[in-house]
């Protein structure tokens, strides 16, 4: 995944309340009606959200009949997981060099 993605993923989950829309949809697809309600967010105010999400990828809608039901699209999620694991890694590394420099120089 591009850097430039990646950082339309991660802006899009910035949003505490996107993250709860995301956190709901994990459970499987929902109306804007079943998502707003916990929310306590106005119709206009969750499709601004949703609206992030779709552009980050993260969500997707389909129309059937007078609902709009949104569902979880995971990709984005595993990407933005596997950079993170990348830095994990890298951190983990370098903590364990310095873990054996302490023990190598004890003060």
């Amino acid at each position: 995944m591009s850097a430039s993605r990646l950082d339309v993923v991660f802006a899009a989950l910035s949003d505490p309340t996107r993250r709860a829309v995301v956190e709901r949809l994990r459970l499987g697809p929902a109306t804007m009606t079943e998502l707003a309600t916990p929310l306590a967010a106005s119709l206009p105010a969750l499709t601004k959200h949703l609206a992030v999400l779709q552009r980050a990828g993260l969500v997707t809608t389909a129309k059937q009949g007078r609902r709009r039901y949104c569902t979880l699209t995971a990709q984005p999620l595993r990407d933005a997981a596997a950079w993170l694991a990348e830095y994990g890694a890298y951190w983990d590394e370098r903590l364990d060099a310095l873990t054996g420099y302490l023990k190598e120089n004890p003060s």
